[in-house]
């Protein structure tokens, strides 16, 4: 398979050559490492503060050195890597500022809330810590293979600690690995129009393959992720400001623009529910998710089908959280012709078992690898919730101290970064994924 998803010598349709134009080489990943420093020492206060963040939130200072700083101007910066950058350090200095105290800060101060929202509406982003700015844009790679987990390393952290530098890099490696997939699969949704079952069989089972290197990669995080560091000392500042009233943060922030001007925002925090390349694995494969209460109902030689379908408004809303051109995509992809029609529509026919078997292998795949991801977070949110909180943390009013399970003995939702009701969510996402490669009886 590939390194890159450009070093293919199969000719492209226009169709497939305009899709690939919205991402890089590395699918949603730049195309080279994104920038370690601001060229413009106008915006060295910002680095400054990033370089020291870890420092700061120790100590509990940082909220006097952010305000401090003067509201900048975002015209100096030029390239769209600057602008990356500059998204990602005001990303870390919000949540460093909301989360960086005994309790969460109710207002973000000008000096941020400014050239962030000038920054976050060039780049169509919401102004808050996501899945980009988290890890696409926030990595370095000692070689040219950004699916080399070794080989890289996050470029800021809100810990210092190795632990979340490996968790960041972790998901680089898994987005750039599970890229190499992307024109393969284009191509077979492209071979539909033409009835070429070789193809289209041939593609879903490369995908097959290509998720299933993805789940021992997924589980490499505990060879330098630590559960209890992860829980207390990262996720409270990957949690957003939208369904964390037991956080502290009953209203949101309030986005202070300065001279009475601004706003109260309620936005979700960065998540993996983020990845562009997941929700396209879900649209390669007709994966739909409704609530947990869905069922499926299967009838003679069509695919299965849920009851009472409900349209989850959750996986439309996160892709506002994806970069502009990331949304085109998959929005582009999911007008293509659909797979999962092609297989359940295909008539009786060796060809059609084949189609049916490879089908089934990939939503397998997929579905074994959210498996996997369950847990993981199994072993870093739910264990580590029912641990009472070491010293340093147990006054401290946030994601992690709020979903204690420990605490007086009451059992509480989890809630995710995100601020989705954490295992129903990740349970009902894995169970569409399997049941969207039932086979009807009679096929």
């Amino acid at each position: 398979m590939p390194s890159r998803i450009s070093e293919s010598h199969i000719s492209d349709s226009e169709s497939i050559v305009e899709l690939r134009s919205l991402i890089s080489e590395n699918g949603f990943l730049p195309d080279q490492e994104p920038l370690k420093r601001l060229p413009d020492p106008y915006y060295q206060p910002w680095e400054q503060i990033i370089d020291n963040l870890p420092t700061l939130l120790k100590e509990k200072v940082i909220r006097k050195e952010v305000g401090n700083l003067e509201v900048l101007a975002t015209a100096r910066l030029n390239t769209e890597r600057e602008w990356q950058r500059a998204y990602m350090i005001l990303c870390f200095l919000t949540h460093g500022y909301i989360w960086g105290g005994n309790t969460p800060s109710e207002v973000l101060p000008p000096a941020v809330t400014v050239p962030f929202l000038q920054v976050s509406d060039h780049l169509g982003l919401p102004p808050v810590a996501t899945y980009a700015a988290l890890n696409l844009w926030n990595f370095s790679s000692s070689g040219e293979d950004f699916g080399d987990l070794d080989g890289l390393r996050a470029l800021h952290t809100f810990s210092g600690t190795e632990d979340e530098s490996w968790f960041f890099a972790l998901s680089v490696a898994i987005e750039a690995r599970g890229s190499r997939i992307i024109p393969i699969m284009l191509r077979g949704i492209d071979a539909i129009k033409n009835d070429d079952y070789e193809t289209v069989i041939s593609a879903l089972s490369d995908m097959a393959t290509c998720i299933r290197k993805l789940t021992p990669l997924l589980d490499r995080m505990s060879e330098r992720c630590d559960p209890m560091v992860f829980y207390h000392q990262l996720r409270p500042f990957l949690a957003g400001t939208k369904n964390m009233e037991a956080a502290g943060l009953p209203n949101g922030v309030f986005y202070d623009e300065g001279n009475g001007i601004g706003k109260w925002r309620q936005l979700r925090g960065g998540s993996n529910g983020q990845s562009s390349l997941i929700q396209l694995y879900d649209l390669f494969l007709g994966i739909d998710h409704t609530p947990t209460s869905s069922t499926y109902t299967k009838k003679g030689n069509s695919p299965p089908v849920k009851t009472a379908p409900r349209e989850l408004s959750f996986y439309e809303e996160i892709r506002l959280y994806m970069p502009g051109q990331h949304r085109e995509f998959l929005t582009k992809v999911s007008r293509m012709d659909k797979i999962q029609d092609f297989v359940y529509s295909a008539s009786a026919s060796p060809e059609q078992q084949r189609l049916h078997q490879a089908y089934q292998e990939a939503t397998k795949a997929l579905g074994d690898f959210r498996q996997a991801h369950i847990g993981i977070v199994t072993r870093y949110i739910i264990v580590p919730s029912r641990k009472p909180a070491p010293a340093p943390f147990s006054k401290v009013t946030n994601l992690a101290t709020s979903s204690l399970q420990v605490n007086k003995g009451i059992a509480k939702k989890l809630t995710g970064t995100g601020g989705t009701d954490l295992i129903p969510f990740l349970k009902n996402a894995r169970d569409d994924t399997y049941g969207a490669g039932l086979v009807p009886s009679g096929v």
